[in-house]
């Protein structure tokens, strides 16, 4: 809990100020793609503890960026956020590749349990937003089936990011250096409140 009210309070605070340097009405908006050169470290850095955790908060930034998608192929349908028998694929899934990198399961699904729910967080305020006011709602439905192509890539390379950081993820420095990639991904991708607190909530079972 302290490392999730720790990422969040930074993250919030970033968003507050670019409310404040930039104008912004606080009015939901779609996480912008950064360059692969904005996202990728250093390879002289990518070894290092900061180089093994960022790929965690890049990597759940791309993910949420799905929710949006997500959302917009569910808006109008009438069918529920929580998808059960969905998130159970996804759960067995990391945990079945967890164990064949040698990472640790459990681990593995009590992380990808906080990626879904960050997921829903964005769906649910998108949802929200849209129908409060309508004229900002999606015109056009994705492919959900194509949208699930894209997740499932992105979580098997979280689970490799996962599987590639032990030694970070449970080192005493992991908390601050994970909210620092948080932090710098929030500002890359310019991430709005709703997405900002998502992220926040996506990287709570990484450090420890």
């Amino acid at each position: 809990m302290q490392l999730t009210t720790s990422i969040r309070s930074a993250l919030i605070a970033g968003a507050a100020a670019t409310v404040l340097f930039t104008g912004a009405t606080g009015a939901v908006a779609a996480p912008v793609a950064p360059s692969a050169a904005a996202t990728a470290p250093a390879p002289a850095a990518a070894h290092s503890p900061y180089g093994q955790l960022r790929p965690l908060a890049v990597l759940s930034a791309e993910r949420l960026a799905t929710a949006d998608l997500v959302a917009a192929a569910k808006w109008g349908t009438g069918g529920p956020v929580d998808d059960p028998a969905r998130e159970q694929e996804v759960l067995r899934a990391v945990a079945e590749q967890a164990r064949q990198l040698g990472a640790d399961p459990e681990a593995t699904v009590r992380f990808f349990r906080d990626q879904i729910e960050a997921n829903k967080i964005v769906q649910r305020g998108l949802h929200r937003a849209w129908e409060a006011d309508p004229g900002r709602a999606p015109t056009e439905r994705p492919d959900l089936g194509q949208v699930r192509k894209e997740i499932n890539r992105i979580n098997h390379e979280l689970v490799q990011a996962l599987a590639d950081s032990p030694q970070a993820r449970s080192a005493p420095y992991c908390a601050p250096l994970l909210t620092a990639a948080a932090v710098r991904v929030r500002h890359e991708r310019h991430l709005d409140p709703l997405h900002t607190g998502a992220l926040a909530r996506s990287l709570r079972s990484v450090c420890g």
